[in-house]
């Protein structure tokens, strides 16, 4: 009698810590929150990003980022003084409704654009959320991709490979020194990259000489310049990622939803009239300016 309970007590258990990672996924919510902070954040910095994010420390779930981390998924693709020696720049995820997409802010980020966090995230996986990445002065900002992947693995219960954390690292290393150049800039840069995987989606390149030309035809279509170096770096990039374990489909879900909120914001009744008032002004600044000369000559 005892030997079955023994062996009852013991199923239960392993049955029990089986279901531990799909419980925690299962709880899950909209609006759920973590947020993760550089390792070398001195305390009075720490609380006041903590007030920055309207956090409570009492309560929330606060997880620390370390230099050694940072090297651990940017070593290959920078130098260790661009990294630098200190974990300094942090992050809130929240959680979004299902089919929300993604989005982010960023406060002191000089190296990482928001629209670059974005494409990286929907890289590595991550879906359905907002973002915001500060730190108390201006700083890169690799610290916070690190920990914007920890947090949505602590918030939702899901593993990202290894990987797909070192491409989507990669990536913005490729997207940002593309960026720093005169004749493409950062915006240009984050466009393109959302142009690539876009086309990645629809076409499902099989072979290096196929994702070649979705890179050639993607900086084509947003009138991006290339030299054959730059083109080689992409393809490097994106011939990874066609190898490795992407849902291209909820890739190109977050992107298109990424594209059509910049259409939305565009388009808005807000965004044409702030335009037409800046050429109504232009336009009294030049008649103002003719009328001016012309009664110099009567």
């Amino acid at each position: 009698m005892l030997k079955r309970i023994v062996i009852l007590a013991l199923g239960l258990m392993l049955l029990t810590a089986g279901f531990g990672p799909e419980k925690v996924l299962a709880d899950a919510a909209p609006g759920d929150v973590v947020v993760t902070l550089g390792a070398n954040l001195t305390p009075d910095q720490r609380e006041s990003i903590l007030n920055e994010m309207d956090v409570n420390p009492q309560s929330a779930e606060i997880i620390d980022v370390t230099n050694s981390e940072e090297h651990k998924y940017l070593d290959k693709y920078l130098s260790k003084a661009q990294i630098g020696t200190r974990a300094i720049s942090s992050s809130k995820i929240t959680l979004g409704e299902k089919g929300s997409g993604l989005s982010a802010e960023t406060h002191n980020i000089t190296y990482v654009t928001k629209d670059m966090y974005v494409n990286a995230l929907a890289t590595a996986g991550v879906k359905d959320a907002q973002v915001y990445v500060t730190a108390p002065f201006p700083v890169s900002g690799t610290a916070a991709l690190t920990g914007l992947i920890k947090a949505y693995e602590t918030t939702t219960g899901e593993t990202i490979p290894e990987k797909k954390k070192q491409v989507a690292n990669e990536e913005v290393v490729v997207t940002s020194e593309l960026g720093n150049k005169d004749n493409v800039g950062k915006e240009k840069a984050t466009e393109l990259v959302t142009a690539i995987k876009d086309n990645i989606a629809k076409e499902s390149p099989k072979t290096r000489e196929d994702v070649e030309k979705i890179v050639r035809d993607s900086a084509s279509q947003v009138h991006v310049d290339l030299s054959d170096a730059d083109v080689q770096k992409l393809v490097d990039l994106f011939d990874k990622m066609i190898h490795m374990n992407i849902n291209w489909n909820q890739l190109g879900d977050q992107m298109a939803q990424l594209k059509d909120k910049v259409d939305q914001l565009a388009n808005s009744d807000e965004t044409k009239g702030f335009i037409a008032q800046v050429f109504e002004a232009i336009g009294q600044f030049f008649s103002a300016v003719f009328n001016a000369i012309a009664s110099l000559f009567k």
